[in-house]
């Protein structure tokens, strides 16, 4: 077991999420709840956080980054996004959550992997 020097920044959908998956065209299971979202919501590691302020900062600083990617997970269309993709909304559409310590029990060594973007239409960037 091993501590990473890492933290760990949680992203929960909150209700305004919701609401824009079930508004879209073709639609998700409408008995898709907050709760199941929100369990299946993405887990960041972000450098090793001391001061919850200084991880929210970070994450903050990226919200854009972040919330193109949380739509583009359930929605390529850009055009059925939010128009204006502010700080103030992506507050209002996710909560944030800050874990400082990460504790390795895995016996792999971590690895890494460039990030790619899901490409659901074929198309290549």
């Amino acid at each position: 077991m091993f501590e990473v020097n890492r933290s760990i920044a949680l992203l929960r959908p909150q209700a305004p999420f919701l609401a824009w998956l079930k508004s879209l065209p073709g639609g998700i299971d409408p008995r898709l709840t907050l709760a199941e979202l929100a369990a299946g919501g993405n887990a960041l590691l972000i450098p090793a956080a001391d001061d919850y302020d200084d991880a929210r900062h970070f994450v903050q600083q990226r919200y854009r980054e972040l919330f193109e990617a949380e739509l583009a997970d359930w929605c390529e269309d850009q055009s059925l996004w939010p128009q204006n993709l502010s700080p103030n909304l992506f507050q209002q559409w996710f909560q944030l959550e800050i874990h400082p310590v990460v504790t390795d029990l895995a016996a792999e060594p971590l690895e890494r992997e460039a990030f790619a973007p899901l490409d659901l239409d074929g198309k290549t960037e």
